[in-house]
């Protein structure tokens, strides 16, 4: 799948300086600022900058680490990964495959219950949808 073409500027308009930061520069958030590290409510997770939906609350785990952290993406088919070798160490980078944008890394630490994975989300790249409620405009 081709991620949605937008030009850097069009980026730059839609989303904050935070937010493009880490969506299109592969940036990270200060771990435990996250609007969503201590959120225990049921509903999907979705990507900030399209919409599309990532990680279901039911995956979701309290890692210790400061970011939301999910056992599995909720549909395989809409995250990607790749390798990741900045800041001089070797990880596995999380993207949106509907619009490239950065999510976050995943490790092999998670609970061995669930498949041992830890996808280790920027809040900044999520937004919440609660479930019952209608899907935010």
């Amino acid at each position: 799948m081709e991620p949605m073409q937008k030009t850097e500027d069009d980026w730059k308009k839609d989303l904050t300086p935070e937010e493009y930061k880490v969506l299109r520069e592969r940036g990270t958030e200060a771990p435990f600022t996250g609007a969503y590290v201590d959120n225990h409510e049921t509903g999907m997770y979705v990507c900030k900058a399209c919409g599309t939906p990532l990680f279901s609350s039911d995956a979701k785990f309290d890692s210790g680490t400061g970011w939301p952290s999910f056992t599995d993406p909720a549909v395989a088919a809409n995250v990607g990964t790749r390798d990741d070798s900045s800041h001089g160490m070797h990880r596995t980078e999380v993207y949106c495959k509907t619009c490239g944008g950065h999510l976050g890394h995943v490790f092999d630490d998670g609970p061995s219950e669930a498949g041992g994975k830890r996808y280790c989300i920027n809040s900044v790249c999520l937004e919440f949808e609660k479930e019952g409620e209608e899907k935010k405009a």
